[in-house]
């Protein structure tokens, strides 16, 4: 039973620190895998697209959707803006 106990892998290094990937999510502590999926239809060549920024950019595929979605909302004019964040806000309410 002590050999068990002796051969575990510890959950952190001796600086204090985990092991493994740090969270990488949009704010500071936040995991990407606890962040709703969703699916989308992309025509092949927007998919490839999408794969060959994600690479030459070195950034994963959600955050430049996420990014790509915050310059068209940017884009819009102040009324559709307001029209998107009053809807939210009403998403958010039921």
């Amino acid at each position: 039973m002590a050999a068990l106990a002796t051969s575990a892998r510890p959950l952190r290094t001796r600086h204090g620190h985990r092991s493994g990937r740090p969270p990488a999510g949009v704010r500071k502590g936040e995991r990407v895998r606890d962040y709703p999926q969703t699916s989308l239809r992309l025509p092949p060549e927007m998919k490839a697209k999408l794969y060959a920024l994600s690479r030459v950019a070195g950034t994963p595929q959600w955050r430049l959707v996420s990014e790509a979605l915050d310059c068209f909302f940017h884009d819009r004019t102040r009324a559709e803006q307001r029209q998107v964040i009053s809807y939210l806000a009403r998403k958010r309410r039921r």
